[in-house]
């Protein structure tokens, strides 16, 4: 086997519900790449979206603050060993304390942080002083601050999320502003986007997830059809960035020839087309939906995107600046992986 070991296959069949065989195949084809297999099964039929091989949730707790003008705010991802550490009082306190610190400093990030000088002595050394009170290595992993005219952030009650967003408005309107980006960072915060708009997306994976999302709709038809239910459109496109003046031109001409063809009179066709062609496109922007905020439907009301509840609140209203942490994202699975990032902290 080229790239196929047993514990592979095992990992990407528990990722994607796809079979033994085809798991096998896939990760020789990618020489073993997980997430290269992942995308390899997705775009023949054969495997529904998965989580990134190698992430896992180190124990800890995000935090958020923000100053009292709602012009400044800061996010802290602070690691422990332990659940049983990370709901601790002193635990909590310390990371109060260090994003404190962090905001009041103008610290930008976690090297920053790392170099900073806190109530008299460097950071390592306090840290190190933490860690000999508390019994356990502690990281402070991620930090970022942001500003704007109207910030605000919103921390998940279990400390494992956390969202910080900026926008610019008219000066009347950032009482409102700010109110609202608590409420999208809450929407954002379960709704996991990777982009503020889909003018964001990477054009590469626009056309990867257009093959691999139109494959899975295939497959999901084939299940349907054995059902006898309903069909779901199967869509040319993904992304409000593929969807040129030509190519709403196309479907609006294949829509005027398929009434035609039913034999509705073209008087009324100015009556169906609009609804066919919005149709059409909420079909063919289904990746907008998944990753970009503006796109996506808004939790307080489903009936709204993103962009419609925001411009319902002021017009002047833009979001420039989007940031979620989500507790141990990115950390390998290795556990010595996060040992060697405890040791990178303390200077080791």
């Amino acid at each position: 086997m080229a790239g196929a070991t047993p514990q592979l296959i095992k990992e990407l069949r528990e990722m994607t519900g796809a079979g033994m065989l085809d798991c096998k195949n896939a990760l020789n084809e990618t020489d073993g790449d997980l997430e290269k297999a992942v995308q390899a099964l997705r775009e023949a039929g054969l495997g529904k979206a998965a989580k990134k091989a190698g992430n896992i949730a180190a124990e800890g707790v995000i935090a958020v603050k923000v100053n009292a003008n709602n012009t400044v705010a800061t996010m802290l991802e602070l690691n422990a060993q332990t659940d049983f550490v990370a709901k601790n009082q002193n635990f909590l306190d310390l990371t109060q304390e260090i994003i404190s610190h962090v905001q009041s400093n103008n610290i930008a990030d976690a090297d920053a942080l790392a170099t900073s000088t806190i109530n008299g002595t460097s950071f390592s050394d306090f840290l190190n002083g933490k860690i000999a009170t508390i019994g356990e290595n502690l990281v402070a992993r991620k930090v970022v601050t942001v500003t704007g005219t109207v910030v605000n952030a919103y921390v998940h009650t279990n400390g494992r999320v956390g969202v910080l967003l900026a926008a610019s408005c008219d000066e009347a309107a950032k009482d409102k502003a700010a109110t609202l980006l608590k409420s999208l960072a809450m929407h954002a915060s379960a709704m996991k986007p990777t982009v503020i708009s889909y003018t964001d997306l990477d054009p590469t994976f626009v056309e990867s997830e257009n093959r691999a999302i139109v494959a899975e709709i295939t497959a999901d038809n084939d299940e349907l059809k054995r059902l006898g239910k309903t069909l779901k459109n199967i869509p040319d496109f993904v992304s409000k960035s593929q969807l040129t003046e030509a190519a709403i031109a196309t479907a609006k001409a294949a829509f005027e020839a398929e009434l035609k063809e039913q034999g509705k009179p073209e008087k009324i066709w100015a009556n169906i087309i609009p609804g066919k062609i919005e149709r059409y496109i909420t079909d063919n922007t289904q990746l907008d939906g998944r990753f970009a905020l503006l796109s996506q439907a808004y939790v307080m009301d489903d009936k709204k995107t993103v962009e419609q509840a925001i411009a319902d609140v002021d017009a002047s209203i833009k979001i420039t600046e989007y940031i979620r942490f989500e507790l141990g994202e990115g950390i390998e699975k290795k556990e010595e992986d996060f040992a060697a990032e405890v040791a990178k902290q303390m200077g080791k």
